[in-house]
C-alpha cells in the first residue's frame, strides 16, 4: 500500500524536511507541496492525496481554514505540523490522526508515520466491511478517522492520553474524570459526549456518570435489585445500574 502525501507549509525548509524523511519510506509519496492555504485547496482537489502534512498558521488561510473549505468526500487524513501547541485540541476534534510541534525529530516523526500506517490499514478492513452491509452504515458526511487518544488541557501543557490506557470515566459536574492507572485526569466535557467519543473504543456505559473500559474489567458480581459490581484489573470496583442492563453482555465481552 502506498500513500500519497502532499505537504503544505509557507516554511520551504520544512517541507524539504518532511519530504527528505517521507523519501526514507516505502510507503508514503509526495505527490505535492504547497505553501499557501489556498494552493492546498486545489491541490487537494486535483490529486485528491491519501494523506495531508498540514500547517496550521499561513498568510492567506489556516489548515483549519484549508478544512472547512474542502468537500467531505475528498477530505485526507491529516497530520497537523506547527509550532503552535495551542491548536492541539481543536485537532483532535476534527480528528488529525497527529500533531507535530515544531521543531521535531526523527523518532518523533517516526511515531506520526506509524499513527498514519495504522489508520490507513484500519480503513482498508473498514472498506471491506462497507462492501458487505453498505457505505451509508459506514461512513459519515465528514472525517471517519477516530483519533486512538483524547488531548487534556492542564494549566500549562496539553496531555495525549491514549484511549485504550483509560480504566474508566466519571461524571464530575461540568467535567469527566479520565482514570489512567493511578492518575486521574479532569476533561472539561459532559459524559453523554465522551460516551459518543468511547463507545467505539471498546468503552461501555454502565451507570448514568460511568463509563467502563471493557477490556479492564476483570469480574462481575451480582448485586440486588437486578444491579451488579464490575471489578476492573486495578481492584477498582464501579457499579452497573439496572438503568443500564443492555450494556451487561458488552461488559461482559459478548459472552453471556
Amino acid at each position: 500500500m502506498t500513500i500519497s502525501t502532499l505537504l503544505v507549509d509557507d516554511e520551504e525548509l520544512v517541507r524539504q524536511g518532511l519530504r527528505a524523511r517521507l523519501a526514507a519510506t516505502r510507503d508514503f509519496t509526495v505527490v505535492g507541496e504547497c505553501s499557501s492555504g489556498g494552493a492546498a485547496i486545489e491541490a487537494i482537489a486535483r490529486l485528491a492525496p491519501d494523506l495531508i502534512f498540514l500547517d496550521v498558521h499561513m498568510p492567506d488561510a489556516s489548515g483549519f481554514d484549508v478544512l472547512k473549505a474542502i468537500e467531505a468526500p475528498t477530505i485526507p487524513r491529516i497530520i497537523f505540523v506547527t509550532a503552535f501547541d495551542r491548536y492541539a485540541l481543536r485537532a483532535f476534534d476534527v480528528n488529525a490522526i497527529d500533531y507535530l510541534l515544531k521543531p521535531f525529530d526523527d523518532e518523533r516523526f517516526a511515531i506520526a508515520l506509524r499513527y498514519a500506517r495504522a489508520t490507513f490499514s484500519n480503513d482498508r478492513t473498514r472498506a471491506i466491511v462497507c462492501t458487505q452491509v453498505g457505505p451509508d452504515a459506514c461512513w459519515g458526511t465528514g472525517p471517519t478517522f477516530r483519533a486512538d487518544r483524547l488531548a487534556v488541557r492542564t494549566a500549562n501543557r496539553i496531555v495525549l492520553l491514549r484511549i485504550s490506557e483509560i480504566d474508566w470515566v466519571e461524571a464530575s459536574g461540568d467535567y469527566v474524570s479520565l482514570h489512567v492507572g493511578k492518575k486521574v485526569w479532569l476533561m472539561r466535557t459532559t459524559i453523554g459526549a465522551i460516551d459518543r467519543r468511547l463507545a467505539a473504543h471498546g468503552f461501555a456505559r454502565i451507570h448514568r456518570s460511568t463509563l467502563v473500559n471493557v477490556d479492564r474489567v476483570r469480574e462481575l458480581r451480582a448485586l440486588a435489585c437486578g444491579e451488579f459490581a464490575v471489578l476492573l484489573h486495578d481492584g477498582t470496583e464501579v457499579k452497573l445500574s439496572r438503568g443500564y442492563r443492555q450494556s451487561l453482555d458488552q461488559v461482559a465481552g459478548g459472552i453471556l
